[in-house]
């Protein structure tokens, strides 16, 4: 099963301006390494073969011939190994010297790309020695010492056995330009951009470098590699660092340290990237002029999913870096609370009226609602907090609930429902013994009938806790706490809840208020509808349900980007290795492909709520599909039917 990945390599080789047999017989080492290190695809950098530095000497034929044998050496030595390579040279064509890159494989050039732009200000002066690319329509088929192959900047070069890896080529300077070559090569379905540089070291120019290819891949929503020359091109008046970078939409994923000669690896997704691509209407596609070379692997079977060297992060919502944590935390705090404000200020109320039980999300609901009320300078005496016991509710979160409301300055009511839910089973004719939905779903109901009717009472606003989690597990009671009249969680997944309620407690400078959100914080996930034993909760949701953190990395990988059940599946058990086996993912997996389906009519129509990331699950904006969608083709795919 190939999944889209396929392993790039950035290598700067150890090098002899104008040596192009000792550099030959160092790429080829090189290139024999990567191949059996699992790399598909390899670039070395600009002029690798003879080094960028060789000045005049580019003028010399002895050099060029000694550059297109070592051409046809590195060709011959890629039979057998599977491995696009990628290298640098000066090349001839009907009389004119091109700075080229020659793609090869398994013992062929497939194809020369030229170099665009020429850079001929300060430092370089290319144009002494090199002709630009021609016209992207002029390509031609040109003799080289491993076959004939085409020769221009509009090239393609595409797997057989994975067509969503399309190569492209851009050197150097040309991503420096105001429009890169790599903008036209994305437009025409290039996957993958390799760029062979030489870029110079001076102070602060590899951030500004980073930033581009960044940038680039950012913009061209594909996989950049960059391959830079190193320490041992002439040192006359420049020095060079090797800094390779491997990007991905604009994520840099690997990078090398400065000033260090070696290869950097990392396996790109461009399935990933095709299916981000799919999303993007304003995406352009321009095939014009370009040339598809196709690159057969008959026979060969990617293995690289079985060690992937990219990082799966077992909670994608959550910023792994703790200051870019907390950032993002005040930042999804001040989007919820604007929100919020922006509707009561529309309404001219100055309440709200919330279900605060102790429990995580409406805790970050009541943190939402603070916030916003001091935006619009309102006491936080309109803040309605409401707890409302019954017969699942434990001392532990009734005392929290109580805590926080007076802690937060709202004004707390005590309302045991009891005894209404009772009168409602009497009038319905339900055992209260029986401890079944109906008895789970008439608390819920009620306590929403209580929550708007006081809304009516002070002429507020009823404020949804429900969360984005809940939402695609449809983990919710229809017309229960599934209703609100604006929802300030519905976008937050619960993983990340948990993150903004401790930031709350670590920067709001009350000892009080952060003991009992770190009380809160300690407590098991649950409704709380089903009777305690001794005094403890024992309806614990993710007994139910499985792991929220299992749940939330499911959605991230199905909504966010498309991916299908069995790749969601590989990538669990990598970030999860040695916490969940295989067999209970799979298990957990179909839960929520069975869960998210069967409740779409939920969130068919969802309250209004603020978005506050890229996944959100609102009908008006981000997901729209048929509440009777069949799940078959997913739960097929789980299973391997």
């Amino acid at each position: 099963m190939n999944y889209g990945y396929v392993r790039a390599a950035a290598a700067t080789p150890e090098l002899r301006a104008a040596d192009c047999a000792f550099n030959s017989e160092v790429i080829i080492e090189t290139l024999k390494a990567a191949g059996g290190y699992g790399a598909e695809i390899i670039i070395f950098p600009e002029l690798c073969v003879t080094g960028y530095t060789c000045g005049d000497l580019f003028l010399q034929e002895s050099l060029l011939a000694d550059a297109a044998d070592a051409l046809g050496l590195i060709a011959e030595a890629t039979a057998g190994l599977n491995l696009l390579t990628v290298i640098g040279l000066p090349y001839t064509v009907y009389g004119k010297l091109f700075n080229c890159a020659a793609v090869i494989y398994e013992g062929r050039v497939l194809g020369l790309a030229p170099k665009t732009y020429l850079p001929n200000y300060a430092e370089f002066y290319e144009m002494r020695h090199f002709s630009p690319a021609p016209e992207p329509e002029r390509a031609c088929l040109v003799k080289t010492p491993a076959g004939s192959a085409p020769f221009g900047s509009a090239l393609r070069f595409q797997f057989d056995d994975l067509p969503e890896m399309i190569l492209s080529i851009e050197i150097c300077e040309d991503l420096w330009a105001v429009i890169p070559p790599s903008s036209y090569h994305v437009q025409a379905g290039a996957t993958v951009i390799a760029n062979l540089s030489a870029s110079n070291e001076i102070t602060g120019k590899d951030d500004y470098r980073r930033a581009l290819v960044s940038g680039q891949s950012a913009s061209g929503i594909c996989a950049y590699i960059y391959a830079c020359a190193g320490e041992d091109e002439s040192t006359t008046d420049l020095v060079f660092g090797a800094h390779n970078i491997i990007a991905e939409n604009g994520r840099i994923l690997a990078e090398s340290a400065r000033f260090e000669n070696g290869v950097t690896y990392m396996d790109i997704d461009v399935r990933y990237l095709i299916g981000e691509r799919r999303k993007n209407t304003t995406f352009r596609h321009n095939m014009d002029h370009y040339v598809t070379v196709a690159v057969n692997r008959p026979g060969y079977e990617s293995k690289i999913h079985k060690n992937l060297l990219r990082r799966v992060d077992p909670s994608p919502f959550v910023p792994s870096d703790p200051a870019l944590r907390s950032k993002r935390c005040e930042e999804i705090l001040t989007l919820q609370a604007l929100g919020l404000k922006k509707r009561l200020k529309h309404l001219k109320m100055e309440n709200v009226t919330l279900g605060v039980s102790g429990g995580l999300d409406s805790t970050l609901a009541l943190l939402v609602c603070a916030k916003a009320f001091d935006l619009l300078d309102l006491p936080h005496s309109g803040i309605h907090c409401i707890t409302m016991p019954c017969f699942g509710t434990t001392g532990r979160t009734f005392e929290n609930a109580k805590k926080l409301s007076r802690l937060v300055g709202g004004t707390l009511y005590e309302i045991p429902i009891a005894a209404a839910v009772n009168q409602h089973f009497a009038d319905i004719g339900h055992n209260p013994e029986i401890h079944d939905l109906t008895y789970e779903n008439s608390q819920a109901r009620e306590r929403t009938q209580v929550l708007m009717d006081i809304s009516s009472q002070v002429h507020g606003l009823v404020v949804g806790t429900g969360d984005l989690s809940e939402l695609a597990l449809g983990f919710a009671t229809y017309n229960g706490d599934h209703m609100s009249m604006y929802g300030v969680n519905a976008s937050v997944p619960k993983t990340l809840i948990r993150y903004l309620i401790a930031y709350v407690a670590d920067t709001c400078g009350s000892k009080n208020l952060a003991d009992v959100l770190y009380k809160i914080l300690d407590t098991p996930v649950s409704p709380e509808l089903l009777p305690p034993e001794d005094g403890a909760i024992t309806q614990k949701t993710e007994n139910i349900l499985g792991p929220y953190e299992t749940h939330d990395f499911f959605l991230y990988y199905m909504m966010r980007l498309g991916f299908p059940p069995e790749k969601i599946l590989l990538l669990a058990k990598i970030a999860f290795e040695g916490k969940y086996t295989e067999n209970r993912l799979r298990a957990w997996l179909i839960v929520f492909y069975k869960r998210f389906f069967a409740n779409q009519f939920k969130r068919s129509c969802l309250p209004d709520g603020p978005k506050v990331g890229s996944v959100a699950l609102s009908p008006r904006g981000d997901w729209r599909m048929p509440s009777d969608a069949s799940v078959e083709t997913w739960l097929k795919n789980i299973l391997n039917k």
